[in-house]
């Protein structure tokens, strides 16, 4: 925890993607609040901090976590398809070898 201490950004990109398990959401817990009003923190999903409890387990650890994220945070929601899955539709997103 101490390099995170030392860090000026952490990203934490996809949280969701992957099953976390209790001991998973434990270690993000710890992530974030090492980081929490002294590192900056990027997280990125395709979960609303609303739907945290969803895929964090215990919720008790879903509710400090997001606390933590929301406070003093700049929240950016984007809507819209997704440009790779747009792209690999109409044929753009893959040249064939």
């Amino acid at each position: 925890m101490a390099k995170f201490r030392r860090l000026d950004l952490v990203i934490i990109d996809d949280l969701g993607i992957l099953p976390i398990g209790e001991n998973d959401s434990e270690a993000l817990y710890r992530v974030v609040e090492t980081c929490y009003e002294t590192t900056s923190l990027i997280v990125t999903s395709n979960f609303g901090l609303a739907s945290f409890d969803e895929i964090l387990n215990p919720r008790s650890i879903a509710a400090a976590l997001v606390d933590r994220l929301a406070h003093h945070a700049h929240l950016i929601e984007t809507t819209g398809e997704s440009i790779r899955l747009s792209q690999a539709l109409s044929g753009k997103g893959v040249m064939p070898l």
